[in-house]
């Protein structure tokens, strides 16, 4: 029984010897593709690090492109072994797989997929003020399936990339001007030439609001109660310091004190219009009165 395990043993040492150039070879290729791949991904890494993109997720770049590579290197790793029917039923298999996983995640892959979109032409950055499905937040983190933003009540938010590539997405950092309003009624007596003179002067005073673009002052439309008139600035969405909310509201208690200043009726509920309720007289002749008494 040793003698018959010895010869077998000794046939199989046989032919692993012959097959040891085929697996050393194998293992060659797989340790190129391998290294390869880790060149692309780094490669990937530094160019999308230095292009307008560098605040996308190059780290997904890196690993996709290493994944695919080395994946690619296992299928030839194979195919050098004799191991062909394998390599295509793993190829087969990984397909089915994908389509049955696309099936039962669609939400998740719908997400990667449009955060994979998204990190070749992303219309905002780190840092810039945005708004989306009605969450208006800075951008703490760009992740591939989401992005991170901070809204201004300090609530953390994770917006999903579907929804960021799917639906109307405003940027309020890109040129780095925001425009800031609202409207104060005068009543109709008032001369509505000298209110917008003396809010423009107001707005221009303000600190934070910028001298370009202008401020404006424009009769917005007529109430039946008041004038309507409508105070538009502009700031630097990128002052970290004041924020939209902060100037908006120094610019108005300014523009308030103004227009108390130069004797301005100005509030929701003015009306000048005078409102005379029918009043019964009842006139005694005086001398029935007299004769009377």
């Amino acid at each position: 029984m040793f003698e018959t395990f010895l010869e077998q043993f000794l046939i199989d040492f046989e032919r692993f010897v012959e097959f040891l150039p085929t697996l050393i070879f194998a293992l060659v290729i797989l340790l190129i593709f391998y290294l390869a791949g880790k060149f692309a991904g780094k490669f990937i890494q530094r160019a999308v690090e230095k292009s307008a993109h560098k605040d996308s997720s190059f780290l997904y770049f890196s690993k996709l492109i290493t994944g695919i590579i080395v994946f690619i290197g296992f299928i030839f790793f194979l195919n050098i072994l004799g191991y062909q029917t394998f390599a295509a039923t793993l190829l087969a298999g990984g397909g089915l797989t994908a389509v049955i996983l696309g099936f039962a995640f669609k939400d998740i892959g719908e997400n990667f997929l449009a955060g994979f979109l998204l990190a070749f032409s992303r219309p905002f950055n780190k840092g810039d003020l945005i708004e989306t499905g009605g969450i208006m937040g800075r951008v703490q983190l760009i992740e591939l399936r989401h992005t991170h933003v901070r809204t201004g009540d300090g609530c953390d938010v994770f917006i999903p990339s579907a929804q960021l590539f799917t639906k109307p997405l405003h940027n309020y950092t890109i040129d780095g001007l925001r425009r800031g309003s609202f409207t104060v009624g005068i009543d109709y007596g008032d001369d509505p030439n000298h209110a917008t003179e003396v809010l423009l002067k107001t707005v221009k005073s303000v600190k934070k609001v910028l001298k370009k673009p202008a401020p404006s002052v424009v009769i917005k439309g007529f109430d039946p109660d008041f004038v309507e008139l409508q105070v538009s600035f502009w700031i630097n969405v990128r002052d970290q310091e004041s924020g939209l909310p902060a100037i908006r509201t120094n610019v108005m208690n300014k523009c308030r004190q103004a227009l108390i200043e130069h004797e301005f009726t100005f509030s929701a509920d003015v009306s000048t219009a005078v409102e005379l309720a029918p009043v019964r007289v009842n006139v005694e002749n005086e001398v029935d009165s007299k004769k009377s008494g």
